[in-house]
């Protein structure tokens, strides 16, 4: 039971897979060393200039984040005021520069638990992101949306990642 889309915005690759009935898998190589990287997704001065995909015309109204074993997150984005959408939970396990665990709670009990991995490689990091929901049902409901825009989503990561020089040295 294998699905899987890619999108190619430049040189580097998202690829969006269901690898089982109950976890969907996103990686992505992206153009900077995994300590940057690591910032980029636990600083919200870094996080809100990418994570919310432009081509949706919304915006990252409210970022709060405690990137430590045990602290919290809230995310709110949207169009305008009155419409808002909201994103939190809280951090199972932070190792700097190669980990983060949470729990996605705005679903209730059949929100995923992400796990994030950065593996560096010669100065670019491979993001390898395992979504595992409680059950097959939930991840039916989700559906793929939201990952597939993750190649959006890495892409403006990645421009970030050049705009903090993260690159230097790259031929």
């Amino acid at each position: 039971m294998r699905q899987r889309t890619e999108s190619e915005p430049t040189n580097n690759r998202t690829t969006v897979e269901r690898t089982s009935e109950r976890e969907l898998v996103v990686t992505r190589t992206v153009n900077g060393p995994a300590r940057i990287v690591f910032e980029a997704w636990t600083k919200p001065e870094l996080f809100k200039q990418w994570w919310v995909p432009k081509s949706m015309g919304m915006f990252l109204r409210s970022c709060e984040m405690d990137a430590r074993t045990g602290g919290t997150y809230r995310l709110v984005f949207g169009h305008d005021a009155s419409d808002l959408h909201e994103f939190f939970g809280r951090y199972i396990e932070v190792t700097p520069h190669s980990r983060l665990v949470w729990t996605n709670e705005e679903g209730g009990d059949g929100g995923p638990v992400t796990t994030l991995t950065f593996e560096e490689k010669g100065g670019k990091t491979l993001l390898v992101m395992h979504e595992l929901y409680p059950s097959k049902e939930a991840l039916d409901a989700a559906g793929t949306g939201a990952a597939d825009a993750m190649g959006e989503t890495f892409e403006q990561l990645d421009e970030l990642l050049v705009v903090l020089g993260a690159n230097v040295g790259r031929s």
